[in-house]
């Protein structure tokens, strides 16, 4: 096989994942995004002299192996179809679909592919979130019974300058992202470690509106606390994209003979505990340590974005393509859908008084026929679709008029 010919839908985090696909010697061939100035800033970082385009349908035709979607968040599912369609692998920011029905969508169309879909989901391959699956897999904490997972990245309340670089019209998705929704930074890593899979869900909102100086952000919410009930009777706690406290990313897994988790602030120790019946040979009752990535990579991966996950999820795509092969749990397709399902049902269980909602199960048709149709969303699409439910626990919350006049003069140049 030569070089593996990739195109990049997406000049903003697109980049970042060209920059690390570059360096496992893939072929960077084009780039597309809506907007021209991304575009120019794009193939400026890049220092390629490549194909650019403002158009998918005219990129898609190109000549690729493999296409990057690292467009709006919530707008993924369509441009993988179309990739299907062409026999075209495709590497997906998360999350895969944000609409029940185009998980629906999504899945009959791969499935009548030859398509290696994965989604670029990058905390599960953190230092310390490796370390926890290596323990899990070790077996010494026995049966996993309870873990914890916590997204945690506050914005700074002065920073207006935000504005003009990740959130540039009113209307823009990060304005009405519930915080149920970005979820896979939070759950991701428990499933990769774990093994385990989400049957159900139930959540509930922690309402106090962010004090921005300038802000169009109709989410007053600040935290989407969800639970989910596990296919292996494990239970788990999860964050989507909360706002509280000081930033972090926390996991904690629970065993019956023991637990493991990342120390909140202290980097990338981990702390292993056992109860003192059942400390296997090797080990003391308290383990407080920095755990080694043991991989012959490892300069490229500290170089990485998200603390080496941006290198090795790109690794892991080029992995599956050379080998012909799909993604395991939870970087599948089926499991990718499975994570959205948690963020949509969890935002509902938000709306309706936190009950619970079961998760479907994509790999039969009696679950897709259930929900071919559900078309609920809190965004805007670019097909000038609007929302049809609201984005924050308390519909008829909005910012005030100061914070939108902010907003508006942070956009002019």
């Amino acid at each position: 096989m030569g070089k593996i010919r990739i195109g990049i839908f997406g000049a903003g985090r697109g980049i970042d994942i060209a920059e690390n696909l570059m360096l496992l010697d893939c072929e960077i061939v084009a780039l597309c995004d809506f907007d021209e100035s991304r575009r120019n800033a794009g193939l400026k970082r890049l220092g390629l002299d490549i194909a650019a385009y403002s158009d998918f349908d005219s990129f898609i035709e190109h000549g690729m192996d493999a296409i990057v979607l690292a467009n709006y968040f919530h707008e993924h599912t369509p441009f993988a179809i179309k990739c299907f369609e062409k026999g075209i692998h495709v590497f997906s920011e998360c999350i895969s679909n944000s609409t029940m029905a185009q998980g629906v969508e999504l899945i009959r169309a791969f499935e009548k592919s030859n398509s290696i879909y994965m989604l670029a989901e990058n905390y599960p391959q953190m230092i310390f979130n490796r370390e926890m699956k290596r323990i899990c897999d070790g077996g010494t904490l026995g049966k996993v019974i309870y873990a914890e997972g916590e997204y945690n990245h506050p914005p700074c309340p002065d920073d207006v300058s935000f504005n003009k670089g990740f959130v540039y019209f009113a209307e823009h998705w990060r304005n009405y992202l519930p915080r149920a929704y970005y979820i896979t930074h939070s759950l991701a890593p428990l499933m990769w470690s774990t093994g385990a899979t989400p049957k159900k869900v139930s959540a509930m909102a922690a309402f106090s509106p962010l004090k921005e100086k300038a802000t169009a952000r109709l989410v007053g919410d600040r935290a989407a606390i969800i639970t989910t009930l596990n296919d292996d009777n494990s239970v788990f706690k999860v964050t989507g994209c909360a706002a509280f406290g000081a930033h972090n990313n926390a996991y904690r897994i629970c065993g019956e003979n023991g637990q493991i988790e990342n120390l909140r602030g202290m980097g990338e120790k981990v702390m292993l505990r056992y109860s003192e019946w059942a400390i296997p040979e090797g080990k003391e009752e308290v383990n407080l340590y920095d755990p080694s990535w043991n991989d012959s990579d490892e300069d490229n991966i500290r170089q990485s974005g998200h603390g080496g996950g941006d290198y090795i999820v790109a690794r892991m795509f080029l992995d599956c393509i050379k080998d012909g092969r799909q993604p395991e749990h939870p970087y599948d397709i089926y499991s990718a859908i499975n994570m959205s399902s948690v963020a949509i049902l969890a935002h509902r269980s938000i709306l309706n008084g936190g009950g619970c909602y079961d998760i479907p199960d994509f790999h039969l048709e009696e679950c897709r026929k259930e929900y071919e149709n559900d078309r609920q969303s809190p965004f805007f699409g670019t097909d000038g679709s609007q929302p049809n439910i609201p984005c924050c626990s308390k519909p008829d919350y909005r910012p005030t008029e100061e914070q939108l006049n902010n907003y508006r003069e942070s956009m002019k140049d």
